[in-house]
Order: C-alpha cells, then structure tokens, then sequence
C-alpha cells in the first residue's frame, strides 16, 4: 500500500461523472423523490396521463399558434412549482442533516 493511494479519493467510474453519483444511490432517491411526487400528485388530484396530454396539447397550441402558448406557459409554471418548490424544500433540509 502506497501512502499516495490512501491519501488520494477513488478514481470515479463514467457512469459516476455522467450520473454526478453512484447509480445505486440515485436510484434510491429517484424512487423516493418519485413516491413523494405521485402522493402529492394524488392529494391534488393530477393524473399523470393528463399532465402529458396537456403539454402536447401545449405543443399543439403553440405550432398552431403563438396566443395560447403564454397562457399555457404561466398555468404550467404554476403547477410545477406547485410540486418542485415543496420538493426542493424538503430535499434542502435532508441535506442538511
């Protein structure tokens, strides 16, 4: 055993700099931040089927005009943030700890 390779952090595999961690664990916190989602989801009462037929409908409406595409814009930001902002909360303070 060489004193540099005690010293030094293990090399990290490409999977790992692509992913920004090992894939077991953000496996694991995708699962959980997935749970999360879909029980706020269902509190609200969002379908997830509905959330991706609005957005290409969202599509639609901008390709065949630029009006709706605003309207749209600002009552999905909304909604989002209706789930991210709570989500990040959380996340900040479990990182905390």
């Amino acid at each position: 055993m060489s004193e540099q390779s005690e010293s030094q952090p293990r090399e990290r595999s490409g999977l790992e700099r692509l992913l920004g961690e090992r894939p077991g664990g953000l496996v694991i916190r995708l699962v959980v931040l997935s749970l999360i989602v879909g029980f706020i989801m269902a509190v609200l009462g969002i379908d997830a089927r509905y959330v991706f037929q609005s957005a290409v409908r969202m599509v639609e409406d901008a390709l065949r005009d630029g009006t709706g595409l605003l309207g749209n814009l600002v009552r999905y930001t909304l909604a989002g943030a209706a789930l991210v902002v709570p989500i990040w909360i959380v996340l900040r303070l479990l990182k905390r700890r």
